[in-house]
């Protein structure tokens, strides 16, 4: 059975801290952001799609069908655009993005298209960052890196943070994986791990992995979750309040990560707080 904290372990702050937790970020960190969000779920991103193109009604909670169905009968530029759109209000970060942008991470994964953590990061020149690829638009290749201020550079770039964007992002470049065919190609790779960049799988072998803002009751997430995570050094924790779904309890047994059983917001003042990030 997976163990559960009902209190933030000292050892997930001072692993942060130190570099040797790496920071693993979902759609929920925007909840701690002040003023105008892009959409914050996928629930919330389906239906932003579908109110700037019309979709049929049995499709329009799924957000990986209601973007094939755009890039289907309106072109993969129309979604691409769709998602600009979506994701072009940038909100402030909030302390808990600045906190872990200070962090002498090797490695940041963040699993969705909002450029929050990137304007984070933007204090810091030594950084790159490595996204992932739709093959619709690159085919043959699995990833784009880019270099701390936006360029596109050839990879990998071995900077003191390498922040991972596997679905892509608003910035710099418009790169999604979002419809199903996006994730068909990815997924039908990745237990190979063709998808995930060298360096990535290189740095995550010293490395655990805190859960922040992050669900696991849909598949992607936790393919991807399962895929990145593989043959990490550990431990894992994942901030997940209340109870968790039958599938979320299932994987996190199954990937071997401590649930802490706090509300997002309690942790992150925790940490922003109490716990200072060393120079």
């Amino acid at each position: 059975m997976t163990t559960t904290f009902d209190h933030l372990p000292p050892q997930v702050a001072a692993g942060l801290a130190a570099g040797t937790l790496a920071p693993y970020l979902g759609p929920g960190l925007l909840s701690l952001c002040e003023g105008p969000l892009p959409p914050a779920d996928p629930l919330a991103l389906a239906a932003t799609l579908a109110a700037r193109s019309s979709v049929p009604g049995k499709i329009r909670t799924r957000v990986t069908a209601v973007a094939q169905f755009i890039e289907n009968f309106k072109h993969r530029k129309t979604l691409v655009a769709l998602m600009g759109e979506a994701f072009a209000t940038a909100p402030a970060p909030s302390p808990l993005h600045r906190w872990l942008a200070a962090l002498p991470a090797p490695l940041i994964v963040d699993t969705w298209y909002d450029d929050t953590m990137r304007r984070a990061l933007a204090a810091r020149s030594d950084w790159a960052e490595v996204q992932g690829l739709s093959q619709s638009e690159h085919f043959g290749s699995w990833t784009g890196w880019y270099g701390a201020d936006g360029a596109a550079v050839e990879g990998p770039v071995a900077a003191r943070t390498v922040f991972y964007k596997p679905w892509g992002g608003h910035a710099p470049a418009a790169n999604y994986l979002v419809s199903d065919s996006d994730f068909v190609e990815v997924l039908t790779e990745i237990d190979i791990q063709t998808p995930i960049p060298a360096l990535v799988q290189q740095r995550r072998a010293s490395l655990g992995f805190v859960f922040l803002g992050c669900r696991f009751n849909d598949q992607l997430p936790r393919a991807f979750a399962r895929q990145i995570t593989k043959r990490s050094g550990g431990p894992h924790y994942a901030v997940l309040p209340g109870e968790p779904t039958r599938m979320e309890r299932r994987f996190l047994e199954e990937a071997g990560i401590t649930r802490i059983d706090l509300p997002l917001a309690e942790v992150a003042a925790a940490l922003t707080g109490q716990h200072a990030v060393a120079a």
